[in-house]
Formats: structure tokens, sequence, C-alpha cells
């Protein structure tokens, strides 16, 4: 077939819309505006293959407004330009109608892009329908997203897929020509990731390999995709999301969460430098003072990566992974420079005790200089009772050791020799 199944399957109407029932289902909060009239410029925010794009032509169908459509990956000022010249010529404002512009992966506009379609907006020149994968916060101006209503769309749970791959099977002319039966679903709905049009295309692939077999399971979808390259967009959200969870599943100490989620980047193409930063620093942030050998080996990952490279830099990472997990956890140094960081904020620039100041010239020292300055080595277990920090912050206690054994320890030393810190 010339056209895509995924194409010959675009709904028609909300009825048709499988999915996202909370905005345009018969209640959807959405669908109540539309049926008062009320069209906001909005943005649709959500994984690739959840109807944007779709909603956007529908919306204008439903309303009746003219619709334009520019996509951000080749268009530019001028073509944003001459698409509001074109709505402006309807004159349909003084009706209510104004011309609807949906700009596709509008993420992708420069600030100078974005900014050219502020004063369309703002007038009521066009209604902005914009479309994106990634986190309008982030990737739109705020002068344009004040302007705008931002809708998040949801990835497909598998009834949604179900209803939408009956429906395939059951109004395709190509498929019923075939006289397919689906005995096994689990796998084209694995492969689709929640992805209407990935569900709809991976059967049509499928469905066009079988010559004489007419029954799809989940073996022949295996067989056909067997090959199928894992999906990982180092650039987009999904990049931050994984990493995230790669995190926080080595800061809840699970080592199979930690390295399933290594195995999702690795598969992607990931930097393994990246990889190994993040590692040094969770060492640091999220165990600390109760594995210091932590960091120690992280940093030794990161040295050992650079030497060795893929693949068998895989197996540094999923051993340092392993070895962070199962430590022991303490964000306690983490949380220290922060408090010591917001004092140094609220305080200002407290001045330096003289007595521990530096006097490298005559002049200084006369000033009183380093005067009285106790070296604690020359005291009885290299220690002496001396005050360190600005007058007005004394006492001031910023490091709070944690409960393991390593800080248990620390805090014990720490009481026996600074009793006004209150540890």
């Amino acid at each position: 077939m010339a056209i895509p199944l995924a194409e010959r399957m675009r709904p028609t109407n909300f009825d048709e819309f499988i999915g996202q029932e909370e905005l345009v289902g018969k209640a959807g909060s959405l669908r109540k505006l539309l049926e008062r009239k009320i069209v906001p410029s909005m943005i649709f925010w959500g994984p690739p293959g959840v109807g944007k794009t779709t909603l956007a032509g529908l919306i204008a169908k439903f309303s009746g407004r003219p619709f334009f459509t520019l996509s951000a990956i080749n268009s530019g000022v001028k073509e944003v330009r001459e698409v509001i010249q074109k709505a402006e010529g309807q004159g349909l404002f003084a009706q209510g109608l104004t011309p609807i512009l949906f700009i596709d992966e509008i993420h992708r506009f420069s600030k100078s892009q974005q900014d050219s379609l502020l004063g369309a907006v703002e007038k009521g020149t066009v209604t902005l329908i914009g479309a994106t994968t990634e986190n309008p916060s982030f990737e739109v101006i705020s002068a344009l997203l004040s302007r705008c209503q931002v809708y998040t769309l949801k990835a497909l749970g598998k009834e949604d897929l179900d209803k939408m791959l009956q429906r395939a099977l059951a109004e395709d002319k190509w498929l019923l020509d075939k006289k397919l039966v689906v005995a096994e679903k689990e796998a084209l709905f694995r492969y689709s990731g929640g992805d209407a049009r990935k569900l709809l295309n991976t059967l049509e692939l499928v469905a066009g390999n079988m010559d004489t077999e007419t029954r799809i399971t989940n073996d022949e979808v295996e067989k056909i995709l067997k090959n199928r390259p894992a999906f990982y967009d180092k650039n987009g959200e999904q990049h931050y999301d994984i990493i995230s969870a790669f995190i926080k599943s080595i800061r809840g100490s699970d080592p199979n969460a930690g390295v399933y989620w290594l195995a999702r980047m690795i598969e992607g193409g990931e930097d393994p430098k990246f990889i190994a930063r993040r590692l040094v620093i969770l060492a640091s942030e999220d165990i600390g003072m109760a594995n210091p050998n932590a960091l120690l080996l992280a940093n030794t990952t990161f040295d050992a990566i650079q030497k060795i490279g893929w693949p068998e830099g895989r197996i540094i990472l999923s051993q340092c992974v392993v070895y962070l997990a199962t430590s022991p956890k303490s964000n306690a140094s983490y949380e220290a420079i922060n408090k010591a960081i917001a004092e140094v904020r609220n305080s200002g620039d407290l001045p330096v005790p003289l007595h521990i100041r530096n006097a490298p010239t005559k002049l200084m020292k006369e000033l009183g200089y380093g005067k009285d300055y106790q070296y604690a080595h020359a005291y009885e277990g290299n220690f002496v009772d001396e005050e360190f920090l600005p007058g007005e912050i004394t006492g001031t206690s910023f490091y709070n050791p944690g409960e393991n054994a390593q800080e248990k320890r620390a805090r014990e030393f720490l009481k026996t020799r600074w009793p006004k810190y209150k540890y």
C-alpha cells in the first residue's frame, strides 16, 4: 500500500480517537471547552504516537476553523510570517473563527523563531497549537508558554492499543483481504512502546512479511523484528528520564534496576563517559563518608572507560554500578555543603577571624593577622579547641553524620572534640 496503515487509520472525529480520555473523551476537559466553542492556544506535550498531530486536525475540523500547519524541522521565521499573513487574509477574526496554526516539534524552534509567533498569538490573529515530545518548560520561551494552555498526553496503555489493533483488523481493506488472525498480541504491544503509529506500522510490517501464514504470534513478530534497534533519544527527554531512573535505582540500593537502566543506555548508544561521570557524582552525593572507597572506585571507572571504550567498558561500568548500589548510603556531605552555601548567601561575606588569617607581610602581622593561632599538631592528639568559624555563626553545624558504621565512628570522634556542635 502506498499510504501507511497508521495514516489510513487516522481518526476523522473524536469518537474514533483512542486514548487521552481525560482530555477528549465525552467528559474530557478539552472536549468540554471545544463544545463551548472555546479554542485556546495550546501545546500538546507527550511521547511520539499518542495523537498530538491528529488531535490538532480534529480540533480544527470540530471548530470549523482554517488549519495551517508547519514543521519546525524545515520551517523558519520566513515561513511563520507567511502563514500569519495568510491567516490575517482570511478575515475571520470578527466571526470568532481564528485560524489554527499547528507547529509540529515546536521545541526545535529557536528563541527568535518562537518570538516571531508572539504578536500573532497575543492579538488573536492565529490560535497556536504546538506539539512537542520535550518538556515545554525548558523548550518553549516563557512569553509564549504563558499564552498557551499545556496539555500532557500519555503513552497508550494495552487497552488502548488493543482497541486500535482491533479497529485496524476490522476496518482496513488490505488487512481484511489477508484474513489475518492475531493469536498473540504481547510482542506487538511491547514493540510499540505505547506509540500508536509504531503499533500500526509494526502490524503492517509483520503482515507484509507473512506469505502463507495468517496467524500472528509473538514468535512470528520477534522473528521479523529481531534486529530492531532499541529506541533511545540521546538528545531528548528520554535521555534525562533514563539517567534519572539509573541514578535513583543505585541510590535506592537496587543493583538489578541499576544494571537494567545501564543496559538501556548502552544499547541506545549513550556516551560511556557521560555514564561514568554521573557515577562519580553519585559516589560522593549519595554514598559519601558511608563508604569513601566508592568515590575512588567511581573515579577509577571513569579513567578506565577512557582507556578501554566499548564493548568491554560495559563490564567496568556494571561492576561500578553493582558496587555503588550495594554500598551503604549517606548524603551527609551533600547536605553539609548545601547548608553551608545557604548560610553564606544568608549572612554574606563574614570576616575571617584574625587568628586564622594568613600573615605573609610584616604589616599584616602588626595588624594581628595569625596572632594566637594554635597549631593543632603541637597538642596532644593533634587537636586543640579553637574557633574556626566567623564569630557571627559560631557553633553552627553543617555536617550531620549519618547512621552508617563509618559515620557513626565519625560522630563519636567529633563528639569528643566539638561538644558545641551538639553531635
